[in-house]
């Protein structure tokens, strides 16, 4: 495995970036995108281009990394016994994902509430398992659900809700070209589907209204 160090000199402590990269996979996927520009009509030895495809190769593999994840096990290492039933929310995590359809990106927001059921989990935990799911070739609508199941299953909590808004440059750059559309998703299990209230209290808290 490469791995890439990016140091930062102007925070302290010290921030360290690190990349990995399966270097076979990399020139394999390098060489299929240089064999994709040349299709395309373009010189892949001009210099702008030369170190193109292994850039692309390694874009989509970081991209993607969410594969190599296992979501459950993100929120099993930081599990708590708690005395707490109250609602936890942890909105606006950011998400970026490629569309499946056409590998071109989509990119939003997620909020995420839970009803703990005598267990918490560290509240980084939950953004990691969203953008676990978001770092693979996704539907909005299948990642709203995928996210919802891992935690309703992982902490057996009172109950799960996630509502992602996004904006899809499949739509956007492509298709109908509707640059100002936005795709609200939602889910919800226990408390937040049979109490209106307790859902309602959730829309309120993370500013979203569906109709």
């Amino acid at each position: 495995m490469e791995e890439k160090h990016v140091h930062d000199e102007d925070f302290q402590p010290l921030y360290e970036k690190l990349e990995r990269y399966n270097q076979k996979n990399t020139e394999a996927l390098a060489y299929h995108y240089k064999e994709i520009l040349k299709l395309l009509g373009e010189d892949a030895e001009r210099d702008g281009l030369l170190k193109t495809p292994v850039r692309v190769a390694k874009a989509m593999e970081f991209f993607t990394h969410g594969y190599d994840l296992n979501p459950a096990e993100i929120l099993r290492s930081a599990m708590f016994k708690e005395d707490y039933k109250q609602m936890v929310i942890v909105k606006d995590i950011e998400i970026y994902s490629l569309c499946e359809h056409h590998l071109v990106p989509f990119f939003g927001k997620a909020h995420v509430a839970y009803i703990p059921n005598g267990t918490i989990v560290g509240l980084s935990k939950i953004p990691r398992v969203v953008d676990c799911f978001a770092r693979r070739l996704q539907v909005q609508e299948r990642m709203t659900r995928e996210i919802l199941t891992c935690i309703q299953d992982t902490l057996n909590p009172l109950g799960v809700a996630v509502v992602i808004e996004a904006r899809h440059l499949c739509m956007s750059m492509r298709g109908v070209q509707k640059q100002n559309s936005l795709t609200t998703t939602s889910d919800f299990t226990g408390a937040f589907k049979k109490d209106q209230r307790t859902r309602e209290e959730f829309m309120h808290l993370i500013g979203v209204h569906l109709n």
